[in-house]
């Protein structure tokens, strides 16, 4: 090979590459300290440009619903319509639900104190034959009300008090207030000032980047934010539908706690795949404590209403904004849920979906090109 000047331009980026690599690995230790202390800085921002994304949603709907002309005032009062929208919708579960949780704790205490003693007496005849097992039996006390009274106790005030009094939870309360109001702070500046950032990011990537490079990177961006954005619109909508089902449905049955059961699997539906089944088992618990056999009929409602939403519902509202195949949405579901939770599961999806996109144009791309070769060879 001759040494000229671009190939020892190479042969020192090679060895330059491989000096810095041997480093990183020989100090991994320090190097993931680093990263966790420079994302612990990076978070608020991180959190903010989130915060933006999904404010963004309602706010780009009413301004052209509201403004379509663009006016000065268009902006803020967009923006301050949908952050009172986000604020009012999380009004309305608090109200809703911390006054049904005192209901149904009472309720739960008033069914066990009724409902134990009949289990007990149904194993006794059960077990009749059986005097150590019975004598057993016997000898349990339960005094659920007292114990449920002392979880109520501690969810509503036990738990604040504890807090209160620990310095190191105080600060983190703390530390997490000043991170939202930095990432709150930060969304606002993001939306007011979106147009003026994406020229500026504009001029930055086409100074530095080739023009095919710059393409590229659009259209990621492009696919992204339309996929994501479809994603949590369509998830939402498809929650709300299927809570409103619950609730006029277990209403028109008479079951208990239809309100709450209602806002409890809307809010859970929005984790995919399993965020339903959650509900489920938790509106089953409530309504066994009242009448056993409506927890039955609850979850037969709950079988029907979910092959009603699963094929009706959320291929016409969600569609194929994801595109994704449901062995890969399983996948996502999986492995997002692994590595970061519930937040994880939800972000996967839409993720993966720009990569099987991505990765679908590129298979393609390579089908045409082979094809065009074996053309010209024929």
């Amino acid at each position: 090979m001759d040494l000229d000047k671009n190939n020892v331009k190479k042969i020192l980026g090679i060895i330059t590459f491989t000096l810095v690599l041997l480093a990183l690995l020989m100090n991994m230790g320090k190097v993931q300290s680093f990263l966790v202390f420079l994302w612990g800085i990076l978070f608020p921002f991180a959190l903010g440009g989130a915060i933006a994304f999904i404010l963004n949603i309602p706010m780009t709907a009413i301004e052209k619903k509201l403004f379509p002309k663009k006016g000065k005032m268009a902006r803020p009062v967009s923006l301050i319509l949908s952050i009172l929208f986000v604020f009012a919708v999380i009004a309305i579960v608090i109200v809703v639900v911390i006054p049904q949780l005192g209901k149904t704790f009472d309720s739960i205490s008033t069914g066990m104190t009724a409902f134990l003693p009949e289990v007990q007496e149904w194993l006794e005849r059960i077990f009749r034959d059986w005097d150590m097992i019975e004598s057993y039996i016997k000898s349990l006390e339960f005094d659920w009300k007292s114990w449920l009274d002392g979880v109520k106790d501690f969810a509503l005030s036990g738990a604040g008090s504890v807090v209160s009094y620990t310095m190191s939870a105080t600060m983190t309360v703390i530390n997490g207030v000043v991170t939202f109001f930095i990432a709150f702070v930060f969304s606002l500046y993001i939306l007011i000032q979106k147009e003026t950032l994406g020229r500026q990011c504009n001029k930055v990537i086409r100074a530095f980047l080739a023009p095919k490079t710059v393409d590229k990177i659009f259209y990621v961006c492009s696919l992204s934010h339309r996929i994501f954005s479809k994603f949590i619109t369509g998830q939402c909508l498809e929650a709300l539908i299927l809570g409103m089902m619950f609730v006029v449905s277990m209403t028109i049955f008479g079951m208990p706690y239809a309100l709450l059961v209602g806002v409890l699997i809307a809010f859970t539906a929005l984790i995919p795949m399993v965020g339903a089944f959650i509900g489920c088992f938790v509106g089953a618990f409530l309504i066994l404590m009242v009448n056993p056999m409506q927890a039955v009929l609850f979850v037969i409602l709950f079988l029907v209403l979910q092959q009603i939403e699963g094929n009706l519902i959320y291929p016409h509202v969600v569609g194929s904004s994801v595109g994704l195949p449901s062995i890969w949405v399983l996948f996502a579901v999986t492995v997002g849920g692994k590595l970061l939770g519930i937040v994880g599961m939800l972000i996967f999806i839409p993720l993966f979906s720009v990569m099987y996109a991505l990765f679908r144009e590129w298979v393609n791309q390579r089908e045409c090109q082979s094809s065009k070769k074996k053309t010209k060879q024929n």
